[in-house]
C-alpha cells in the first residue's frame, strides 16, 4: 500500500504493532554467533483461579524481576550497561512495610528508551499501598518476592516457582501481581503465574512482551504496549502508573477464563517508532554485532562466577 493510500484511510505504519520480541531475540543471537535458537516457552492452554474473595478483601502480593540494589555490585545506576554481576539466582523477599531500591541493570529491558530513573514503571509497590489504603483491595500481603531471571526452563518450573508458592501460601497470599522487565523476565513469570494459579492464587501479569506472555499461555495478562522496563506505567508519571494497575486490578475482576488478554490505551509516544530499535540486526553493523558479542560473553563469564559462588 502507498503511504498516499495510508493517510487517505488513516492506517498506521505496520511497525506500529507489539515488537515481535522471540524473533527478534532469535535473530539477534544468530547475528552475534549462536548457532541454536532459544526455545520460549510454548503452551496453548493455561490453568485459571476465578477470585476466591472481592479484591476489597484480597490480601495481594508481587513477584518482581527487578534486583535490590547492591553498591558492591558495580555500576546499577540509570543508564547503566547491562551488568551481569548484580544478577541473583535465587528467590529473595522483601518486607512491603519498607522502602525497597531496586533495579534492573541486570536484565536486557530497552536501554534506548528507557531512563530506568523511577522504580515505579517496574516495582508498583506504592501504587499498590495507595490501593490498599483506599480500600481497592483489601491489604497487601506482608513479603513481596523476587523471581529469578532463568533461561532454564527446567531451573524456574522446578526450583523458584514451587520456592515462590510456597512463600505465598505461608503468607495466605490471594492474588499475586507479576512485573517484568526484559524478554526472559516475561517467560519467568509466565511459568510462575501458572504455577500459583495450579495451586488457587490467582494472577495478573502487567507485562510489554505480548507474544513471550501469550506463547506461554497465561491466565490474565495486561499489556502496555511501551518499551521493555515499563510494565507498571511510564516514568515519573503517577496518573500513568496508578492506571496501569487499576487496570490489572480490573482484568483480575473481570477476565471469564484462562488466556485473557487486556491492553492498556496509553501510547507511549505519538511517533512509534521506537519499536523498530530493541534488538534489530537491521538496524545493527558488523562491527556492533561483534562488540556486542564480546560484550556478551564477559558479562556472561563474570555472571556464571557468581552463579558458582
Amino acid at each position: 500500500m502507498s503511504a498516499p493510500r495510508d493517510d487517505e484511510f488513516g492506517f498506521a505504519p505496520d511497525y506500529d504493532s507489539p515488537v515481535p520480541y522471540m524473533q527478534r531475540t532469535r535473530d539477534y543471537y544468530a547475528a552475534i554467533g549462536y548457532a541454536t535458537p532459544y526455545r520460549w516457552a510454548h503452551y496453548t492452554a493455561a490453568p485459571f483461579q476465578p477470585l476466591k474473595k472481592p479484591l476489597s478483601q484480597s490480601r495481594v502480593t508481587i513477584i518482581t524481576t527487578a534486583a535490590p540494589y547492591d553498591p558492591a555490585k558495580g555500576d546499577q545506576g540509570p543508564g547503566a550497561a547491562y551488568n551481569g554481576g548484580a544478577k541473583f539466582y535465587q528467590v529473595y523477599e522483601g518486607d512491603t512495610s519498607k522502602e525497597h531500591d531496586l533495579r534492573i541493570s541486570h536484565i536486557g529491558y530497552d536501554r534506548k528508551h528507557t531512563s530506568a530513573t523511577d522504580s515505579g514503571t517496574w516495582f508498583p509497590l506504592p501504587q499498590l499501598l495507595k490501593a490498599s489504603a483506599a480500600g481497592r483491595i483489601g491489604e497487601v500481603a506482608p513479603r513481596f518476592f523476587g523471581a529469578p531471571t532463568n533461561r532454564s526452563h527446567r531451573v524456574t518450573l522446578d526450583t523458584d516457582a514451587p520456592e515462590i508458592l510456597a512463600r505465598c501460601l505461608a503468607d495466605k497470599v490471594d492474588v499475586a501481581v507479576l512485573v517484568p522487565n526484559c524478554p526472559v523476565c516475561h517467560q519467568t513469570t509466565a511459568l510462575v503465574a501458572r504455577h500459583l494459579e495450579r495451586n488457587g492464587i490467582a494472577t495478573v501479569i502487567m507485562g510489554c512482551a505480548k507474544d513471550i506472555v501469550e506463547h506461554a499461555a497465561v491466565p490474565r495478562f495486561l499489556f502496555s504496549d511501551f518499551p521493555l522496563g515499563n510494565s507498571a506505567g511510564k516514568p515519573h508519571d503517577i496518573a500513568s502508573q496508578a492506571q496501569t494497575l487499576e487496570l490489572a486490578l480490573r482484568l483480575l475482576e473481570t477476565a471469564s477464563g484462562p488466556q485473557t488478554t487486556m491492553q492498556s490505551p496509553l501510547r507511549w509516544s505519538e511517533n512509534a517508532s521506537w519499536k523498530l530499535d530493541y534488538n534489530n540486526v537491521a538496524q545493527l553493523s558488523p562491527e556492533e554485532l561483534a562488540r556486542r558479542r564480546a560484550e556478551f560473553d564477559k558479562q556472561k563469564e563474570i555472571a556464571r562466577g557468581n552463579r558458582a559462588a
